[in-house]
């Protein structure tokens, strides 16, 4: 019982992990956009 119980604990952290790093990947991609438009527009002006 208690390995089974460990075994579970270790795949949900696992799952925890993987949807931090989504949420990470996720916020890079808006502020790398982000920068990109806002250079554009010093260029405009």
């Amino acid at each position: 019982m208690a390995v089974k119980k460990a075994s579970r604990k270790k795949s949900a952290v696992k799952k925890k992990t993987a949807t931090k790093k989504k949420a990470c990947a996720t916020k890079k991609k808006t502020t790398a956009k982000k920068k990109t438009t806002k250079k554009k527009a010093k260029r405009k002006k």
